[in-house]
């Protein structure tokens, strides 16, 4: 059970969306870092960031956004985003803790805690505070991510993603258009939707969300209509069509990821091994 469980940490990455933008420049930044991060240029997306932050002290994006660069660069490092590690259960049941670098590690806690502390600040002053409810869902989703994939506490990884996607369904009823926050919803209803019947029970009883088909829709939302988390929401079906034994789905979305972020050799490498 906890195989499909925890991969669901794979998707639970969520960055503010064009419901709620900053200022256009400063979302340009954003997207920048962004797009330098899903290209592996983390010296780069680091450098675009902090810019960030010193232009905007007081959002939480900033520094956030600068722990996923942190998270990516170990997933990039220890070969974390490997489908084969998604598509097959018992390689995902088999994979060993992974060793992290501690200088990482602590950077990415620093980050997420700054990030965390402004935004509890934003919506103190403003429960409804769309900017600041993204940083809560993504900060709960790396954190998420790095407990499940990096060092296999699956169960401590279950409470960071049933925070995430509580805080994403409050995003989605004050502002329906940030589609990148259906990330998380996407992700989990896949993912724990494709377990057994009985497990799917007793997931609901937790108040997980578990609807297989209900997650892809969520997923194709994101990719069609996301800003920062797009490219990301591709990926994942992509995973879900490799499951799914549906290879045309997976070598269109993966050829696509493939020629906009050429660096990334993830893509090619998962396009070769299907093709």
């Amino acid at each position: 059970m906890f195989s499909k469980i925890n991969s669901v940490a794979f998707g639970l990455m969520v960055v503010v969306s064009l419901g709620g933008l900053p200022a256009l420049a400063d979302a340009r930044e954003l997207d920048h870092g962004f797009r330098q991060m899903y290209n592996l240029d983390f010296s780069g997306a680091h450098a675009t960031f902090r810019q960030y932050q010193q232009a905007n002290g007081s959002d939480a994006m900033g520094y956030v956004s600068d722990a996923a660069a942190y998270l990516f660069s170990e997933f990039e490092r220890l070969h974390v985003l490997e489908a084969d590690l998604f598509v097959d259960d018992t390689h995902f049941d088999s994979r060993h803790k992974l060793t992290p670098d501690p200088a990482i590690k602590a950077a990415f806690d620093s980050s997420l805690a700054k990030g965390e502390s402004l935004a509890d600040a934003a919506l103190a002053k403003n429960p409804r505070d769309v900017d600041a409810l993204f940083a809560k869902v993504m900060a709960n989703g790396l954190r998420g991510d790095y407990a499940a994939l990096i060092e296999k506490r699956n169960l401590a990884s279950l409470g960071y993603i049933k925070t995430s996607r509580n805080l994403a369904q409050q995003l989605l009823a004050i502002d329906p258009k940030c589609y990148d926050a259906y990330l998380s919803l996407g992700a989990e209803n896949y993912l724990l939707g494709a377990n057994a019947a009985p497990v799917r029970w007793m997931l609901r009883l937790t108040g997980a969300q578990t609807d297989k088909q209900q997650g892809i829709d969520q997923l194709k939302t994101v990719a069609e209509k996301g800003h920062y988390l797009a490219p990301f929401a591709r990926l994942l079906l992509a995973v879900a069509a490799l499951r799914d034994k549906d290879t045309h789905t997976a070598k269109t979305l993966l050829a696509g990821l493939a020629t906009e972020f050429p660096d990334n050799k993830l893509y090619s490498k998962e396009l070769s091994r299907i093709q």
